[in-house]
């Protein structure tokens, strides 16, 4: 299956919404404390895998989003507080189209509407989230609730008003960009949340993970007690993601180097783990156009594309 060896260590990897054989991976120099960045656009159509484009960046690049409105745009989240955004259509001295600079520290997670389609949601570690649309130079609104870093936003898939953050206060909130205020709090985790993401098939389910090593689903109907506790891996869960295509599937990838599959409507939820990286997994993604069809990324500077059931690494 498909690998690529990336220049600097790999932080998120996403599937592109319109090509089958296409993803774009964020990239930081130096484990993304101090350096440089690139934001890869690669094609895996054939056994060797192109690189359609490379954009540098003067920090690192934490996260990216593909646009769900036009198949050549591009949104990066950077470390040095901005928000890039690229057309692919486009030369590279003409890029990035837009940066987008309002958030006064790291930039860490990006969320495309994908409803809506013409917004996305920024989260950063100064505590804050905010909303951006194509059609605006500036932001549409800040969300300031959180009281540490926010690490992720995650829109919901049947709603496009509603977006979920979590956050190193050891939360998740619920907001609706109609409402002044969050609309919930989540006491997720006693520790850390890295990620969430919403049910694909269930707008009031929601996963969440943390650096207490477990992954915790959520119906946010009843959010005292989570459906379920999915405990394996060794370390700190940095993202969660559900299957586009199976609405009791969800992988997760851990500083423990592994990327899991469960299945949270069993007993025995763990269904595959795939121990590929050889260093901290943290970028993992399902494609929307294929089935099964994974990807993961990590700090040993790899990219793997893989079928659900197949060996990774397999040539």
């Amino acid at each position: 299956m498909p690998v690529f060896k990336t220049p600097f260590n790999g932080y998120a990897v996403k599937f592109s919404p319109f090509y089958e054989s296409r993803i774009a991976v964020a990239t930081a120099q130096n484990f993304g404390i101090l350096g440089n960045g690139r934001l890869h656009v690669l094609d895996f159509s054939t056994p060797a895998v192109t690189e359609i484009a490379a954009f540098d960046t003067a920090d690192g690049v934490y996260d990216a989003a593909w646009s769900e409105s036009h198949d050549s745009l591009l949104v990066a989240a950077v470390a040095d507080g901005s928000v890039k955004l690229y057309d692919l259509a486009l030369p590279p001295p003409q890029n990035p189209i837009r940066s987008l600079h309002e958030h006064s520290r790291e930039v860490h997670g990006v969320d495309y509407n994908t409803i809506r389609r013409d917004s996305f949601v920024t989260a950063s570690w100064d505590d804050s989230l905010k909303l951006w649309t194509l059609d605006r130079p500036t932001s549409v609104r800040t969300f300031k609730e959180h009281a540490y870093c926010v690490y992720a936003a995650a829109w919901n898939p049947r709603h496009a008003d509603v977006f979920a953050s979590a956050s190193g206060d050891c939360t998740v909130r619920i907001w609706d960009v109609r409402e002044p205020n969050s609309t919930m709090i989540l006491p997720a985790h006693e520790y850390e949340v890295l990620s969430c993401d919403w049910n694909k098939y269930d707008d009031c389910v929601l996963a969440t993970c943390s650096v207490d090593k477990s992954v915790k689903v959520w119906d946010v109907r009843s959010f005292r007690v989570p459906i379920t506790v999915l405990n394996g891996h060794g370390y700190a869960v940095r993202k969660v993601r559900f299957s586009p295509h199976m609405r009791n599937l969800m992988v997760s990838c851990s500083y423990d180097m592994t990327v899991c599959m469960w299945d949270f409507g069993v007993e025995d939820a763990l269904v595959a783990r795939y121990d590929h990286h050889t260093e901290f997994a943290v970028g993992v993604d399902m494609s929307v156009l294929v089935e099964g069809l994974m990807a993961s990324t990590g700090w040993d500077e790899m990219v793997y594309v893989w079928q659900h059931g197949t060996d990774p690494r397999a040539p």
